[in-house]
């Protein structure tokens, strides 16, 4: 690391970026950056139109123009005549060359090691950062698939053997890998998954080595084991009950220096403190006319729908679902592609709401409600409503019968024949959320918001919130792939935390290379 060069990044299945940009935020005691992404390689097309476009953004914040893009999320200018200015122009310009659109492991490897090499330009101090897609690990990809007899033979169990044939190739530094927590009991062939990749990944080739570390747990004398490896994102300040492995990897020639771990929060943020200030909005009706006077007759119905439950708080919770209804009246926006309206962080903590808040912006991006059916609608209010009056989400067992789903799943979970009672599942207020995953993208029963008065699941921008991307990163593609991608990300605060700990090492190498030519010398004056 030469100087006070930025240090080359990597960014492996990047999807929208959550990794990169925790990275590139990241700057040194001087204020200047301390990484720089030389490269990102997604296999998704329009996750590397958002890659294109942050990294347009941060061009044109180096510039002291971050206002043409601002103006291009407010609808001031259309795509087309920000396209076409100039600045922006050459800022695409670096920006296809700093994102490639290719499938690790149908790529030939020949192409992407070239883009590696061109785009480290010499540099041998860099890191590699990415997670391979870990749908064969996850326990609810496992649960779908217990009966497939081609899920042994899924390739997706083997996407790791692509970062590690770049570590094989490229020698990095240091490498940051993160996968889902269900890869600790994940077997295939009868062999533990974890393992395997950990053996691999500490010897990828002959005479190339690495020491596997956890980010919050030392190697002490009777070493580490599996779950001390799984960071547990509302531990460190991030508001999502967000757990995931996260492997360090970091070559035997700086295995001698120690690294940092990751420093636990000193109280766990909130979906209320995170969300508090965002411009209240309706849902949308999904069956016949939408309109806010139709959404107002739905709502103020539900609470009807409560009676005959049966249960100790019927009273109380049909009062407070009326109650909430007649608020819920003065509600006639749905929200859109951009809310003139800021969203106030007030709430959050400092670093939370710097770290978040977009003051040029002069409103919220990306911050339109869903549409739903009437009956959703009323199951929203009541499980919203639920959940403010007794502290938790209901199960599907606590809801009326009027409420329930009128279908299979929904009466075996009641019968306690599967294990998904949480159909719907609101995001408490007093508590971090939960996961959020690529399936918010096909329906937000799971994702229900806290406050009964808008009767609606998340929109994408209350969802990147949870995620921590700043209110100004902003996602290409309908809103399904918008969803999509804020579920396949890490988290860019946790990120930015992970890169410091990863600065710390590389600024302990390069005191080292500095060092080695003085005592070299030193030795031969003697």
């Amino acid at each position: 690391m030469g100087g006070t060069r930025p240090i080359p990044i990597v960014d492996v299945f990047a999807g929208p970026g959550g990794l990169g940009e925790g990275f590139s935020s990241l700057t040194d005691e001087r204020g200047q950056r301390a990484f720089r992404l030389a490269l990102s390689v997604e296999k998704e097309a329009v996750a590397c139109q958002t890659l294109r476009l942050r990294a347009v953004r941060r061009h044109l914040a180096e510039a002291g123009d971050l206002d043409t893009y601002y103006e291009l999320l407010r609808g001031g200018i259309d795509r087309a005549t920000f396209d076409g200015l100039p600045m922006v122009r050459e800022a695409f310009r670096e920006a296809s060359e700093e994102v490639m659109n290719a499938e690790l492991g149908k790529c030939p490897a020949v192409t992407v090691d070239s883009r590696i090499r061109s785009a480290l330009a010499g540099e041998t101090d860099w890191v590699l950062i990415g997670g391979p897609p870990c749908q064969a690990y996850s326990l609810a990809g496992r649960a779908r698939r217990a009966n497939d007899i081609a899920f042994e033979a899924d390739e997706k169990h083997f996407l790791y053997r692509e970062y590690l044939r770049i570590i094989r190739a490229h020698a990095p530094p240091v490498f940051v890998m993160e996968n889902v927590k269900g890869l600790i009991s994940s077997h295939h062939g009868g062999t533990p998954m974890f393992s395997r990749i950990c053996r691999d990944l500490a010897a990828p080739a002959k005479g190339l080595s690495y020491e596997i570390r956890s980010l919050v747990k030392r190697d002490e004398v009777f070493g580490l084991v599996p779950d001390d490896y799984i960071i547990e994102a509302e531990r460190y300040g991030i508001p999502q009950t967000r757990h995931r492995v996260i492997l360090l990897g970091v070559r035997s020639d700086l295995s001698r220096r120690p690294s940092k771990l990751l420093v636990e929060a000193a109280r766990q943020v909130t979906v209320g403190q995170t969300l508090a200030g965002m411009p209240r909005i309706r849902s949308r009706l999904s069956r016949g006319a939408d309109s806010a006077e139709a959404w107002r007759d739905v709502v103020r119905s539900a609470p009807a729908t409560v009676r005959g439950w049966g249960v100790g708080g019927e009273r109380q919770v049909m009062a407070a679902m009326s109650a909430a209804a007649t608020v819920a009246s003065e509600l006639d926006d749905a929200g859109g592609a951009f809310v003139r309206k800021r969203a106030s962080l007030t709430g959050a903590p400092k670093e939370l709401s710097a770290w978040l808040d977009a003051p040029g912006l002069g409103g919220v991006i990306q911050h339109e409600a869903r549409q739903h059916m009437a009956s959703d609608l009323a199951r929203y209010l009541f499980a919203a409503t639920f959940a403010q009056e007794f502290g938790h989400a209901p199960k599907l067992e606590n809801f009326p019968v009027a409420l329930l789903p009128d279908h299979e799943n929904a009466r075996d979970i009641i019968e306690r024949r599967t294990p998904f009672p949480d159909r719907f599942r609101v995001q408490c207020a007093h508590g971090p959320s939960s996961t959020i995953v690529s399936h918010i993208a096909k329906d937000g029963h799971y994702y229900i918001h806290f406050d009964p008065t808008q009767c609606r699941s998340l929109t994408v921008r209350e969802a990147a919130r949870l995620q921590t991307f700043p209110d100004d990163y902003f996602f290409e593609g309908n809103r399904t792939q918008q969803y999509t991608q804020v579920g396949n990300a890490v988290p860019p605060l946790l990120a930015r935390r992970i890169a410091e700990v990863v600065h710390g090492l590389m600024r302990s190498r390069a005191v080292q290379a500095r060092e080695r030519p003085e005592k070299l010398a030193e030795g031969r004056a003697a």
